[in-house]
């Protein structure tokens, strides 16, 4: 089975906030931006990147 977030995808996805680059997260299923300490959820294979949905990181 391949990866359930195509790399296509990811390359052309960046933080809302920041407009840095994302890595993505696949045992959590989330999209990390270290640069806004922000972790975006991915939901039935769909990236949220809505800052009220995101998660702080630490």
């Amino acid at each position: 089975m391949s990866d359930p977030l195509d790399r296509r995808v990811l390359e052309a996805l960046v933080c809302p906030v920041t407009h840095a680059m994302l890595t993505y997260d696949a045992e959590r299923q989330e999209l990390i931006s270290k640069a806004a300490h922000l972790a975006f959820p991915i939901r039935d294979g769909i990236p949220v990147m809505l800052v009220s949905e995101a998660r702080e990181l630490e």
